[in-house]
């Protein structure tokens, strides 16, 4: 199980310019992710893949990558934790 104590919500925002910086497919292939299916984190008027931002927030934090395999990305996963950070997870849209 993966201790998320070191995560900061600086940490996250640190993860989402990442994301802007690189773009999604770039982010993805250098951060060991892939595109969300369930849930958006909302920030800023953009929308993000929690579980992504999250692990990558992780690694920053600790310096460990983690794989998409080592957390839940659900709503007992990254969706908790980034909610307790004080981010708006939500239901993706279709």
């Amino acid at each position: 199980m993966v201790d998320w104590n070191s995560v900061t919500p600086g940490h996250v925002l640190q993860a989402i310019n990442e994301y802007d910086r690189l773009g999604p497919e770039r982010f993805f292939s250098e951060h060991g992710f892939a595109p969300t299916t369930t849930y958006e984190l909302a920030w800023e008027e953009h929308l993000y893949p929690p579980k992504a931002i999250l692990g990558t927030a992780y690694e920053f934090a600790t310096g460990r990558r983690l794989a998409s395999t080592d957390f839940e990305g659900g709503k007992t996963g990254a969706v908790r934790v980034l909610g307790q950070l004080g981010f708006t997870v939500q239901a993706k849209r279709r």
